[in-house]
């Protein structure tokens, strides 16, 4: 279970490093969400998924024998390929911190999924995590302005599509018990690299061609090369998804969704050591709250979340 707690938050935390490249990319770079996420699940993922067929050849082999394993492992690649991109979106349409709170919706969508599938209610201190891990990304991401917070229409709907992927890529292979039968290194990588066949229709859909994704890519310098290779394909897409995934495997998806908010205190520290942002008071009470988040939903109770 300390594997698995440490795993998670390891994974959240990356996802910081994650959310901050997409916003440089999409933002400075000015490249499309569309783009930047199509190159991120056909790197990503197929540098993942190469190491697999060497390494893990039959175990690929046995993921692809049954059609209902195989349904499950597309729902999981659309819906892992759904987050980045709904995730992009929101940034673009929004901000990171707007995006990284209504990302956060996805560990009350689990927990209601929870709740209703197992005819419970949730356990008391993951309820009280819940509420102190929103109320810990509202601090930090708005800095106790609720003002700050720009909710356009448009990217209010990417957000709460953001918030249900989440939920989607978390319960899906536990429902389909693909981690049990397969591990989570072999699932989130066949995922990952599956979700290029969602990627390129969308693409080509929001109209976009491979001469352009060339023009944009050849005016990549050097930081540009390593914000996106660097980290969002190796440290926020392989690290960030592979982490934390194993992570909830272990933990189980309440848990692992609540330890996942994580995320925005990564985010706050790198952009201290990055851009050199001074820490917040409230910076510094979101960080609290989350340590205390954490003590609370890493005890000893027993999960039924499956």
């Amino acid at each position: 279970m300390i594997k698995g707690m440490i795993l998670t938050l390891v994974g959240g935390a990356l996802w910081g490093i994650s959310g901050t490249s997409v916003q440089f990319l999409t933002t400075a770079a000015e490249v499309s969400p569309s783009l930047v996420t199509l190159m991120r699940v056909l790197l990503g993922g197929g540098i993942f998924f190469a190491f697999l067929v060497v390494a893990q050849r039959a175990t690929v082999r046995a993921m692809f024998a049954h059609a209902r394993t195989v349904a499950g492992l597309l729902l999981f690649a659309l819906a892992l390929y759904g987050n980045q991109l709904c995730y992009a979106q929101t940034v673009q349409l929004t901000n990171a911190g707007t995006a990284t709170v209504l990302q956060m919706l996805g560990a009350v969508f689990v927990m209601l999924f929870v709740c209703v599938t197992t005819r419970k209610p949730p356990h008391v201190k993951e309820f009280i995590g819940l509420i102190i891990a929103l109320f810990a990304s509202v601090l930090i991401a708005t800095q106790g302005d609720i003002r700050t917070l720009n909710i356009h229409p448009i990217g209010l709907a990417w957000g709460i599509a953001t918030g249900l992927t989440t939920a989607l890529y978390i319960l899906v292979p536990r429902r389909f018990g693909l981690f049990e039968r397969f591990g989570s290194p072999a699932v989130v990588g066949t995922g990952m690299f599956l979700g290029t066949v969602f990627a390129v229709p969308i693409y080509v859909a929001q109209g976009g061609s491979i001469a352009g994704a060339t023009a944009v890519l050849s005016a990549f310098g050097l930081f540009e090369w390593l914000v996106f290779l660097g980290g969002l394909v190796v440290v926020g897409t392989i690290g960030g998804y592979g982490f934390y995934l194993h992570g909830v495997s272990i933990v189980g998806s309440v848990k692992g969704s609540l330890l996942g908010a994580i995320e925005p205190v990564s985010a706050t520290a790198l952009a201290a050591l990055w851009l050199g942002t001074a820490f917040s008071g409230y910076d510094i009470a979101g960080m609290v709250l989350m340590c205390i988040m954490v003590a609370f939903v890493t005890t000893d109770e027993e999960s039924d979340d499956g």
